[in-house]
């Protein structure tokens, strides 16, 4: 029996997985092209014999006739965070990977702080007419909106960095955001004593009812009614994001409460620690999220106590294979993909990768 186009193609990816290498080193060395260390080219041809592996030729010309193209729309990393050149990194290496099989990436970026420009990109993305889309569904109403278009014009579509339930996606990667806010309450039990305070902090412009934000601050708060601890939860949202306002909002609410520990639900931390070590609040315990450059200076000089970071590299990376198996491979894709949660800290993040 003959293999089919994604049989041939799967056998590909084996290979690949075996020698922890891309598919398109794979490819590469399979068409004997150069760009393959002479160490890898050996241990790719050593698999390749030992699998029994027999390339169709017919059905890789057949995979390279069709061309795909991928949508992506992410916010673009600003001076307030650069958490997206993170997932912005690992998109760009999973379409190289596949860029040998005919399948392009083009990225779209929108304002976190402007919703209207994630309308307007996303407009261009339907007018294009792509084969999938990747994209993080930041904004409730207008990513029902996008939601709606891809359906009208059957184009499947992955969410990246928060979910929406109930929603008919090919697949969900990133954090379970709710056990992600557990898991952070879990760690500041440990850090506190009975009666203390706990300051919550949202710090986004756009904090609707359903907010990907909120979803880690039920987590935070089931914790501590599950647990029965005797500590008293504040909270403070922040809709604007620059540090002027930041810290306006922080001096007052600090003013009025003796808070103990601050939790921060996001990526901008930083903000919050720039503001407790200018005002001298040494004693205030900080955790916050992700792998950032401007979070770890905190890190280090010990301003915040510990980063929760779900590999936002990885989740880009997956985002587009999910489309890549799905579209041109014809391979199942899991609805769900949560990312394990890594604990960073002052001792370990030297280790740690993205």
């Amino acid at each position: 029996m003959k293999k089919t186009t994604a049989t041939a193609l799967v056998g590909v990816k084996e290979i690949a997985r075996r020698a922890n290498v891309s598919i398109g080193t794979v490819d590469r060395v399979l068409n004997n092209r150069s760009g393959v260390a002479a160490k890898t080219r050996e241990r790719v041809l050593e698999i390749i014999k030992e699998l029994d592996y027999q390339p169709n030729m017919m059905a890789r010309r057949l995979a390279s006739r069709r061309s795909w193209q991928f949508a992506v729309l992410i916010p673009a990393a600003s001076t307030e965070t650069g958490y997206w050149n993170a997932p912005l990194q690992g998109i760009k290496q999973a379409a190289n990977e596949i860029r040998d099989f005919g399948v392009t990436v083009q990225v779209f970026f929108f304002d976190q702080n402007d919703k209207t420009t994630f309308t307007t990109e996303a407009n261009n993305i339907i007018k294009q007419g792509f084969d999938g889309v990747l994209f993080a569904p930041m904004f409730e109403e207008e990513s029902l909106k996008l939601i709606k278009k891809c359906h009208s014009a059957q184009i499947p579509y992955v969410f990246i960095n928060s979910d929406m339930e109930g929603q008919d996606r090919l697949s969900y990667i990133g954090p379970d955001l709710y056990q992600s806010g557990y898991l952070a309450a879990h760690l500041i039990n440990y850090m506190v004593q009975d009666q203390q305070q706990i300051l919550i902090v949202n710090i986004s412009k756009e904090m609707g009812h359903h907010h990907h934000l909120l979803k880690k601050e039920d987590g935070f708060r089931a914790y501590f009614r599950s647990n029965k601890r005797p500590v008293q939860l504040l909270k403070t949202d922040i809709r604007q994001t620059d540090y002027q306002s930041v810290k306006s909002k922080l001096t007052k609410t600090l003013k009025e409460n003796k808070v103990d520990v601050i939790f921060v639900t996001n990526s901008r931390v930083a903000t919050v620690a720039r503001f407790l070590e200018e005002a001298g609040h040494v004693n205030i315990r900080l955790m916050g999220y992700d792998f950032l450059a401007e979070n770890i200076e905190y890190l280090e000089k010990s301003v915040i106590d510990f980063l929760i970071c779900q590999k936002p590299q990885e989740q880009g990376h997956k985002g587009i294979m999910a489309l890549y198996n799905s579209l041109v491979l014809g391979l199942p894709v899991e609805e769900i993909q949560h990312m394990p949660i890594d604990i960073i800290t002052r001792e370990n993040y030297h280790n740690y990768r993205n």
